[in-house]
């Protein structure tokens, strides 16, 4: 249509921090793209073990620092910036907002977490028992992904880690939080959206009820993949209006 989008949306893709790529993730980025009209900046970060906990957090803070400069020098023209992303990406997102917060930057107009990691100082939570194996993504994947990020036990407490461990969770971003009804990480990231919730924050959560990990890179066999973008440009547009 050559109108220029009013919002950036930086998309953090999974993996378990060790996994995936900007490329392997760009059918998600564009899908997002599509359904939204946002520009979306997808973020390539180091990957462990040859580069652990934090330094994800920091290439991650190092692409916002760069998108909000973008935006002041008008070379990005827009006014909202939204952060997103999936399974470990959605737990970068969260962390960024925690650490832009922290270090009184600009806060996002939003954060949307798909399916996220929020907690990596345990792994025994309902849905880790109810759905350890055969769900796409099984309790052994998650702890050779913890071992590998964060091998040390006092780093997987650290907020930067598990944002669910935060001291405090208020003044963050509203909040768009979509689970998968078969998976791991379900428990931990509801419980993420209530611990928002209770902090005060503006949280929309929905559970994916026949779902399973990973979901949204599979929009191609799961049209709830693409109503789960719609729900992102919705809960955008709705954040950008207010």
């Amino acid at each position: 249509s050559g109108r220029k989008p009013d919002i950036v949306l930086i998309f953090i893709h999974g993996g378990g921090w060790v996994l995936g790529n900007v490329e392997s993730y760009d059918p998600v980025a564009r899908m997002l793209c599509v359904q939204s009209g946002a520009l979306v900046v997808s973020v390539g970060y180091r990957l462990a073990p040859e580069h652990r906990f934090p330094t994800a957090v920091d290439d991650v803070l190092a692409a916002y620092l760069w998108v909000l400069a973008e935006m002041a020098a008008g070379r990005i023209v827009a006014k909202k910036v939204f952060v997103s992303g999936d399974s470990a990406g959605g737990n970068l997102a969260a962390v960024l907002c925690l650490e832009a917060r922290e270090r009184k930057l600009p806060l996002p107009s939003g954060q949307i977490l798909f399916y996220p990691v929020t907690d990596i100082s345990r792994t025994n939570r309902d849905s880790y028992a109810q759905f350890a194996e055969g769900y796409i993504l099984d309790r052994e994947d998650m702890e050779w992904f913890i071992e590998l990020y964060a091998p040390e036990e006092s780093q997987r407490k650290d907020p930067r880690a598990s944002p669910l461990l935060a001291p405090g969770l208020s003044g963050l971003p509203p909040a768009l939080v979509i689970t998968s009804g078969f998976d791991v990480l379900r428990d931990e990231g509801e419980a993420y959206a209530a611990a928002l919730r209770s902090a005060g924050v503006s949280v929309e959560s929905r559970r994916m009820r026949g779902l399973v990990h990973g979901f949204l890179s599979m929009s191609r066999f799961i049209p709830s993949a693409r109503r789960c973008a719609k729900m992102a440009a919705t809960f955008m547009r709705d954040q950008s209006t207010q």
